[in-house]
């Protein structure tokens, strides 16, 4: 990790040169001339280094191969549109799935080059003149919090993996890896020290760590940790009382707002109709315990020379398919109305069926049900012969609810002999394999728009909207995982009622109403339903993995629950098609090999993760 030395001392350059967000720095004296040596030792100096943390955070969360795809609820394009053999290793774990994956080598050095980050403020701390203690201190906490998850993250993803602890100041080759549970004992000291010192969110800036922020991940470390996987985390029964300790803490500082669609971007699901403009929406609310930022509040513009795409923004809205662009209608030129889609994460056919379309909100606010035409097309020839005039603003296509399929040849599209509407529909049973009409080629499928931000121009990484990787939501779901594997007390009591306040939220009016997924949402023919409410003994895990789907899809978190409660391989079997037709999950697969780089550059014997 040492070598990382260059693009450390590179990023200080950076933030030698840089306004932090002040609106006053055209006042300040020049710096220019400093060494970093000399800067850092001064309250300002050390207040930039502290700021520097966080634009990195960044990169790392936009780096969601690894975390989404190859789940039982995201799936790439490549594997969309090719099942089986042509699909990508990260869906269908053959032998490409290896330690030369660049998704594998980029997140791996991503994390070390925060953690470096993170040490040095740690390691230059002593030497600070004409600060107090008290904020020297705070600002030693946020560094610990920032060290400790990108710990948390390296320990969940390759096992046993090096723990540097101090900054990063000469060569060194040599490569130890640690232990498991030693490293998740380092990730509660630094957590439990971070705790103790941080302020409340409010009385900080918006965007740093707080208190919260380190309660929120203590829950979470410790309810990973308690259920050890593969006995080597270290962990007790009495990791599930911490982990709903710390939940409730979270629970009773960040209440959850009303309605969940106003976590996100506001829009309309008809672009053309579009008047909001992405500048003017705040993500700050009471449910955000800390999130990484876009908006033009941001800590810092540095960027990183390594890694500088995301310091454009975010790119949220750009990566999830599928592509609207190929309907009729659809402009020439690319613009910005349904902006890029490229499909990078696409919904495997069970996330749809694991929605109440009717009275769950998630489903409407995440998934686009109806195209629109954003230009005329008077010669459109729907089918052969059969010539439909399209009008912008038009619909062109609608995808039906799982629950609610056409099932006469009249209520189909005039793509199809028999049809009658003036726009292609699409069962949620016909997706991606259909054979292609004229309205829509490509991978047909519902679009998930969750982040979908209006007013964008045509782009990636255009997006403005903060990225909330910690909210109040997920610690009822931690709660309740946590009472489910034993914990005693809580504040609401049983399991069941953490479960049921983050479901009721999303049902709005019809809370209380038993909500009705699909029974097997792995079989797209089937409509037989069952409810996702929980009562009295009929919460199990999976029940919180299937709500855990619905709340916090694409928000960088699904192979970890996988990969913490032990369901990857049956889950990921069950409902990820190109996984089952590829047949190459294992076990190895629950850690992921080291970077074919790293044991390269490494002057000692660096073993290999087990089976690669």
């Amino acid at each position: 990790m040492k070598r990382y030395i260059k693009w450390q001392f590179l990023a200080f350059s950076l933030l030698l040169s840089t306004n932090f967000g002040c609106k006053d720095y055209l006042d300040e004296v020049s710096i220019a001339n400093q060494t970093a040596d000399s800067y850092f030792i001064t309250a300002k100096g050390f207040e930039d280094l502290t700021r520097s943390i966080y634009p990195l955070l960044r990169n790392i969360t936009q780096q969601r191969t690894l975390v989404l795809n190859g789940t039982d609820i995201f799936a790439s394009a490549s594997s969309w549109d090719g099942a089986g053999p042509t699909g990508d290793p990260i869906d269908l774990y053959n032998t490409g799935f290896a330690s030369t994956l660049t998704s594998v080598s980029d997140l791996w050095n991503l994390l070390y080059l925060e953690l470096n980050r993170a040490n040095t403020v740690i390691s230059r701390s002593e030497f600070v003149d004409g600060i107090s203690e008290s904020a020297k201190a705070s600002q030693v906490a946020e560094a610990k919090f920032i060290r400790a998850l990108m710990l948390f993250y390296l320990v969940q993803q390759w096992g046993d993996v090096p723990m540097p602890l101090e900054e990063t100041t000469t060569a060194n080759k040599e490569v130890i890896r640690v232990a498991s549970a030693d490293v998740y004992t380092q990730i509660i000291k630094d957590l439990t020290e971070a705790e103790t010192v941080l302020p409340v969110q409010g009385s900080t800036q918006w965007g740093r760590a707080s208190k919260g922020a380190a309660q929120f991940l203590l829950s979470k470390v410790y309810l990973t940790r308690g259920w050890n996987y593969n006995n080597s985390l270290g962990g007790t029964a009495t990791d599930f009382n911490q982990a709903l300790v710390y939940a409730d803490k979270v629970i009773s500082a960040y209440p959850m707002i009303a309605n969940y669609k106003n976590l996100f971007p506001k829009r309309s699901e008809n672009p053309l109709l579009e008047t909001n403009n992405p500048g003017t929406q705040n993500a700050r609310n009471s449910e955000v315990v800390f999130a990484v930022q876009y908006n033009s509040d941001i800590l810092t513009n540095a960027g990183d020379a390594a890694y500088p795409a995301a310091a454009i923004g975010n790119d949220l809205h750009s990566v999830f398919g599928n592509d609207p662009g190929d309907t009729p209608g659809a402009p020439s030129a690319r613009t910005g109305e349904y902006n890029r889609f490229q499909g990078k994460h696409h919904v495997t056919p069970s996330m749809y069926r694991m929605f109440d379309p009717d009275i769950d909100t998630r489903y409407d606010h995440n998934f686009v049900e109806k195209i629109y035409a954003l230009n005329d097309n008077s010669k459109f020839e729907a089918r052969k012969g059969v010539v439909v005039p399209i009008k912008k603003g038009d619909v062109t296509m609608e995808f039906r609810p799982w629950n609610n399929p056409v099932t006469k040849i009249e209520d189909r599209g005039m793509d199809i002999e028999g049809g009658t509407k003036p726009y292609a529909v699409l069962n949620t049973d016909e997706f991606g394999d259909n054979p292609q009409t004229n309205y829509h080629g490509g991978d047909r499928a519902m679009m998930m728009w969750k982040f979908w931000e209006p007013g964008i121009d045509y782009g990636d990484a255009f997006g403005t909207f903060d990225f909330a990787l910690f909210r109040s939501a997920e610690a009822y779901l931690i709660a309740a995982e946590a009472k489910l594997k034993g914990a005693t007390g809580g504040n609401l009591g049983t399991a069941e009622a953490y479960y049921n306040a983050v479901l009721d939220r999303a049902l709005g009016e019809n809370k209380g109403k038993d909500p009705l997924q699909a029974a097997a949402p792995e079989n797209v023919k089937s409509l037989e339903t069952k409810s996702y409410r929980a009562v009295a003994g009929s919460l199990d895990i999976d029940m919180i993995l299937d709500e855990r789907a619905r709340e916090f899809m694409g928000e960088y978190m699904r192979w970890y629950d996988l990969k913490r409660t032990g369901k990857l391989i049956d889950r990921v079997k069950k409902h990820n098609p190109w996984t089952r037709a590829a047949g190459g999950l294992e076990a190895k697969h629950l850690v992921r090999p080291i970077p074919l780089s790293e044991l390269d550059l490494s002057s000692n014997q660096l073993s290999q993760n087990p089976g690669y």
